[in-house]
């Protein structure tokens, strides 16, 4: 199972992902230099959605559809 998740950044940005284990994936971009690049100079970040997916394939789908082509205030829309 794949998450597609987002997070908001202590900037009040959001961050768009993908992971197999959520919990630790937050973990990492909270705590770790694991964490993504754009996360780590902005924490910290806490979750604010996330979906499942049977593959990465999928999830890989929707993150980019999630990332590329929605606008920010699309992404609020789908958080709330």
């Amino acid at each position: 199972m794949y998450y597609v998740y987002m997070v908001k950044c202590a900037d009040d940005t959001l961050y768009t992902g993908i992971a197999t284990e959520l919990d630790r994936r937050i973990e990492e971009h909270n705590a770790s230099d694991k964490g993504a690049k754009y996360t780590r100079v902005r924490r910290p970040v806490e979750l604010v959605y996330s979906e499942t997916y049977p593959d990465r394939s999928s999830a890989s789908k929707r993150e980019y559809e999630i990332k590329k082509r929605m606008t920010r205030a699309e992404k609020l829309a789908l958080i709330h």
